[in-house]
């Protein structure tokens, strides 16, 4: 399907909703009950993230934070810890962000508008329209990774969806799809089928409510769609990992607001192991090497290895400074204080076994 070729399937809103009612999910956390702010949270959460891993971290965030003003009001260090292991920090910095606009531009209350709901910070078109569908009844339609696969299969849309005119022919079929009335239920069906019927491998066809509505289906094709022919070539780094102690606490950096782990608290980094040899030739103490690790980002493999320097009890903060000056963000923590700011998944495991 091109965009001046397109013919969209009869009934398939019907299908949708029949199935939802009966095969859909109906019992997760966000939707008992489904206010603006618990979708809003899972939206963001669920981009590029399974349901799975995703639900205990929405309890916890929400028995921390229930509401967008008690979000607003909490530091930046404590949604990071909130949300560390969940990956993708950007997120967590931009929901913490968009909080504090609601409350201050907005008098803690949600707009009530899909159009603008979008013109809040870090609130993308399919999440506004997901707050405005299930929450005000709004007739909008959504295009998360989801619904992109269940549509592009069953209008076996060709446009690459790497192309922004593509997806605004696709935003356009959404629209055109969605039915009259029962628009949070056809809304959460899409998103059901995505989910649990038509995975990117593997779709369970036979159990789709919309199979024989479906032109991918017809063809064999579905693993065809969605088009989408841009791919970031993945690359590798290396870094030394220093995990520094003295009197039973350890040295965290924060790092800066943009990059890999922004604004979160970690180890310092080496380039190489060259360059950490040369920067701690002269320290006092001793160095020990802990096993190596290789921690996979988005677009690139991150090989790590740790090295544990421990300075002496004795020595003074003083004689410490001139060393530690590389690192004019760092701090000393007990690693109890450590554990509850923002830190690196790979780092949280290693200061919890410690």
């Amino acid at each position: 399907m091109k965009g001046g070729q397109r013919k969209l399937p009869a009934g398939l809103a019907g299908r949708v909703v029949a199935w939802q009612r009966t095969h859909g999910r109906h019992g997760l956390p966000w939707q008992q009950p489904r206010e603006p702010y618990r979708v809003w949270l899972s939206e963001v959460m669920l981009q590029q993230t399974q349901v799975a891993t995703v639900r205990p971290f929405f309890d916890r965030f929400v028995a921390r934070l229930p509401d967008v003003r008690a979000l607003a009001a909490a530091t930046q260090d404590e949604v990071l810890a909130l949300w560390s292991g969940l990956g993708y920090y950007g997120r967590a910095r931009h929901l913490h962000r968009c909080a504090q606009v609601i409350v201050s531009a907005h008098g803690g209350e949600f707009p009530r508008t899909s159009e603008t709901l979008a013109e809040l910070p870090g609130i993308g078109r399919s999440t506004a329209a997901a707050i405005a569908a299930f929450c005000f009844g709004e007739r909008v339609a959504i295009l998360d990774g989801n619904v992109k696969r269940v549509l592009a299969r069953v209008l076996a849309f060709e446009g690459d969806l790497a192309e922004a005119r593509a997806e605004r022919e696709l935003w356009d079929a959404a629209t055109a799809l969605l039915p009259s009335t029962d628009i949070e239920t056809y809304t959460q069906g899409l998103m059901d089928l995505g989910a649990t019927i038509c995975l990117a491998r593997s779709p369970r066809c036979l159990l789709c409510p919309v199979n024989d509505r479906c032109a991918a289906a017809k063809r064999g094709t579905q693993e065809r769609y969605p088009v989408k022919t841009r791919r970031l070539a993945r690359s590798q780094r290396k870094n030394v990992w220093l995990d520094l102690r003295w009197r039973g606490q350890v040295w965290l950096v924060r790092r800066g607001v943009t990059g890999v782990w922004a604004a979160l608290w970690s180890w310092p980094e080496f380039e190489s192991f060259e360059s950490f040899e040369l920067a701690t030739r002269s320290w006092p103490g001793h160095g020990e090497s802990l096993a190596s690790f290789t921690h996979v980002l988005t677009h690139f493999d991150w090989h790590l290895q740790p090295v544990r320097w421990t300075f002496p009890a004795r020595a003074s903060a003083r004689t410490l400074s001139p060393m530690l000056a590389a690192w004019p963000s760092g701090r000393w923590f007990d690693v109890d204080a450590a554990l509850a700011l923002g830190l690196p998944a790979p780092l949280r495991k290693r200061l919890s076994a410690a």
